[in-house]
């Protein structure tokens, strides 16, 4: 299954250019790793007074935790029938940066699954600016990750600095009904 953008949208409330996230690199059952580089658009939809924000990093992860959800909520033994649609807080946020559009190298998103309920789950999250990979690493790899342990020290190379960090608190929308809803 390739897990691109297209496959995003198809499965989270965003569409149009506020689907920011562009590939999920690699996930599990409690984790996300994705990619997106629309941080340097001149149109990015969540751009203010020209520029765009640190806070951002907060959609961007929320969007992550919506694509974990979805990819779990294909698994087949799936115990979660609902996608947490609101994000009820962002708490013990760091903000690294001043902000995200002038940075060169992609925005790579992780997220981890904390603990999790029928209605509601607790996610942290990390906001990292890529760097060039080096030869024999493995790109994109994030600390903690799989991949980052089977590359081991060159793994961590794939990332040039931490822009964001935090924990999300999501609950289940009852009132969204049936299907992706909106936001």
């Amino acid at each position: 299954m390739n897990l691109d953008r297209r496959w995003i949208a198809a499965h989270i409330a965003h569409q149009g250019s506020m689907c920011l996230l562009e590939e999920v690199l690699s996930w599990d059952s409690q984790q996300l790793a994705c990619r997106a580089g629309n941080h340097r658009a001149a149109d990015h939809p969540l751009r203010a007074h020209g520029r765009l924000g640190s806070a951002c990093a907060i959609e961007y992860a929320a969007q992550a935790v919506a694509v974990h959800g979805a990819l779990l909520q294909a698994l087949p033994d799936s115990q979660s029938a609902h996608a947490l649609r609101v994000l009820a807080s962002a708490r013990a946020l760091e903000l690294c940066v001043g902000r995200l559009d002038d940075l060169s190298g992609d925005l790579l998103i992780s997220v981890l699954r904390l603990h999790a309920e029928e209605r509601s789950a607790l996610y942290s999250f990390e906001l990292n600016e890529a760097a060039d990979a080096l030869p024999g690493t493995a790109a994109g790899a994030l600390p903690g990750t799989a991949e980052a342990s089977a590359a081991g020290a060159a793994g961590a190379a794939g990332i040039r600095r931490r822009l964001a960090h935090g924990r999300l608190s999501l609950w289940l929308d009852i009132s969204a009904g049936r299907g992706r809803g909106s936001r």
